[in-house]
């Protein structure tokens, strides 16, 4: 009983879910550590694959939120430390990175219902000074098109400008640097850096920083109390710690992985709890008043808006409608929609869904560089919305393609990531014929297969042919040739030949995770 735990054995016996780690609460429900056995088949199973994925991809620690059949399920699994193991529950704080996002959509609807803020308005009507490369898209570009990621800049702009109240207005002064990519509207591409400046748009319309603003209009008044910007305002709440891959491939601890630069807190920077996320859910799923309370925070009509109106389509992992005020829009092959997001940070990945039409939603939070693999599971492949909701992805049936049509894709394709400290690095992929696919490679390595499922829409597989759950789309110009690969939600231009720039480092790309600076 004394004999030392190696981190190996101490990953498998929490992925185990012991009894004395797995918390559980729910409405009408046993009490908060009671067993699982009494929770209804799907949800069982709900927690046996997150037990499984644990074990699978080396996660040290869980958080689930659940809504289904109008009862909430908290859990927690394994532990918040490998070095300092404590266990997981559902106020266990996670960084839930881009989910962040949502927050700052419904900040800014919230200022428009005030009359601060005007979503078809342009962002100079705001901040007259603001600027990017292109100074004709910047004077045209609109407080919709931010939240919508068809801004068409640059997004992959993770300068940290400092950690005190100036740190967004210096962020968009600095954005003067971000080269245009398309014309405002015209596509879709994930953008972090809209998502800072809608905080600073907020900063502007309310008159006090971004974070305090958050608290007044957002968090406060919906009892989010383990949702926060920074850990000193949580105390002696227990935090998971981001884990990286050893030298051995098992997880270690990171802590100082957790931070993130003041900068990016409007695009990724919320702490947050499984059980929060949960009520967080619960609201947008409502009628814009507090969960279980009469005040009215969000019009009815401020709810829809925000899951409706998508702007231009195509993928992020999954097919999408477009995005409407921040949140992804995702269509299914019997009707409902999903409305969703999720954030990757280093060692924080999580995923978070809902299907308004069947009350159902989901938020799984993991501290492990591992947490993709769980995530593209349950949320950009169809098991969960089939078991709880009734409802599938688009079809998607590989077919191979001969090299005649394999050739308008071929070719090489870049892209560019901004890191904290303002250094540019470049991504550049090659896409070659191969056996009725595209061969995608980084270097000299095969880092996936593009399996084309119909006119320009790829399934990504891993090189042994495993489905990944990810899915990407080639993009034409007006000419009909092939101009961009979108990818994780970003856009690689295509070319002929390689424009790589020698750096010394180059950005990575992976399947599953949305854009994020890796912190080693």
């Amino acid at each position: 009983m004394s004999e030392p735990m190696s981190r190996r054995t101490l990953l498998r016996a929490t992925a185990g879910g012991v009894a004395a780690v797995a918390t559980s609460t729910a409405v009408g429900a046993p009490a908060a550590g009671a067993t699982a056995t009494r929770a209804p088949a799907a949800v069982r199973e709900l927690e046996d694959k997150i037990r499984e994925g644990m074990a699978r991809y080396g996660i040290p620690g869980v958080a689930m939120g659940l809504l289904y059949r109008g009862k909430e399920y908290v859990r927690g699994f394994g532990v918040t430390n490998l070095d300092a193991p404590a266990p997981v529950d559902g106020d266990t704080v996670f960084r839930v990175a881009s989910t962040t996002k949502t927050f700052t959509g419904t900040a800014v609807m919230r200022l428009v219902e005030r009359g601060r803020l005007d979503l078809d308005r342009t962002v100079r009507s705001y901040l007259p000074e603001f600027r990017t490369a292109d100074p004709a898209a910047s004077a045209r570009v609109t407080v919709r098109q931010v939240l919508n990621h068809s801004a068409g800049w640059l997004g992959d702009f993770f300068l940290d400008t400092g950690s005190d109240e100036a740190a967004l207005a210096e962020y968009v002064a600095a954005m003067t640097r971000l080269p245009q990519l398309f014309p405002p509207g015209s596509l879709f591409a994930y953008n972090n850096a809209a998502l800072s400046l809608a905080g600073r748009l907020i900063e502007v319309a309310a008159g006090a920083p971004y974070e305090q603003v958050m608290h007044t209009l957002v968090t406060g008044p919906l009892g989010l109390d383990h949702s926060r910007f920074f850990l000193d305002e949580l105390p002696g709440v227990a935090v998971a710690t981001s884990h990286v891959p050893g030298p051995d491939g098992q997880p270690v601890a990171l802590p100082e992985a957790f931070a993130i630069p003041r900068s990016l807190n409007p695009a990724g920077g919320l702490i947050s709890s499984a059980r929060d996320q949960l009520r967080w859910a619960r609201f947008h799923l409502g009628d814009g008043r507090v969960p279980g309370s009469g005040r009215r925070l969000l019009t009815p009509r401020s709810i829809r808006a925000m899951q409706s109106r998508p702007g231009p389509g195509g993928t992020l992992f999954v097919e999408l409608d477009g995005a409407g005020v921040t949140w992804m829009l995702r269509p299914t092959a019997e009707g409902p929609r999903v409305v969703q997001h999720g954030g990757d940070w280093t060692g924080q990945h999580s995923g978070f869904l809902m299907v308004p039409e069947r009350g159902f939603a989901l938020t799984v939070l993991t501290n492990s560089e591992g947490g993709p693999g769980l995530t593209a599971e349950l949320f950009a492949d169809d098991w969960a919305l089939r078991r709880f909701a009734g409802v599938r992805n688009l079809p998607a049936v590989p077919r191979a393609l001969p090299d005649a049509a394999l050739a308008a894709y071929a070719g090489t394709y870049s892209g560019e990531q901004i890191d904290f400290d303002g250094t540019s690095y470049p991504f550049e992929l090659q896409l070659v014929p191969d056996a009725g696919q595209l061969s995608l490679r980084d270097g000299d390595t095969e880092a996936l297969r593009l399996a084309f499922y119909r006119r320009d829409y790829v399934l990504a597989l891993a090189p042994d042919g495993t489905d990944t759950h990810s899915r990407a789309n080639f993009v034409r110009g007006r000419d009909g040739e092939v101009t961009w690969l979108r990818f994780g939600g970003r856009l690689f231009r295509h070319s002929s030949a390689s424009t790589l720039r020698t750096t010394g480092k180059r950005a990575r790309i992976a399947p599953a995770t949305l854009p994020y600076p890796a912190v080693s």
